[in-house]
């Protein structure tokens, strides 16, 4: 029997803090997130170490995944050849949302 699957049932638990964007570089490649992916994001999910979020850094957005140890906190990218963002003094550094989705979109 086949049934037809709604992905936005599956993947939305928080319609209304549920984002969609648009991803710009290689910065997650090893992560399995690509130039031009659009990943899928909640606002309403706590963050948590370990996970890939979606930041604003000193105004600009950046999707890299989080790491809190000992009151600090660190965005590594999933890729060797970008630096880590450690917030500095005087820098602004907000956790946006979690990533719960990336979706590729293949040409036809």
């Amino acid at each position: 029997m086949v049934q037809r699957v709604d992905l936005m049932t599956q993947l939305i638990r928080h319609p209304q803090a549920t984002y969609l964007l648009r991803v710009r570089g290689e910065s997650m490649r090893d992560a399995g997130i690509f130039d031009n992916d659009v990943v899928m994001v909640d606002r309403a999910v706590t963050p948590r170490s370990g996970q890939v979020v979606v930041a604003v850094v000193d105004g600009e957005f950046v999707c890299k995944t989080l790491y809190q140890r000992a009151g600090r906190i660190k965005l590594r990218a999933a890729n060797v050849t970008f630096p880590d963002i450690t917030p500095k003094e005087g820098q602004t550094l907000e956790i946006w949302g979690v990533v719960i989705a990336a979706i590729k979109q293949f040409r036809t």
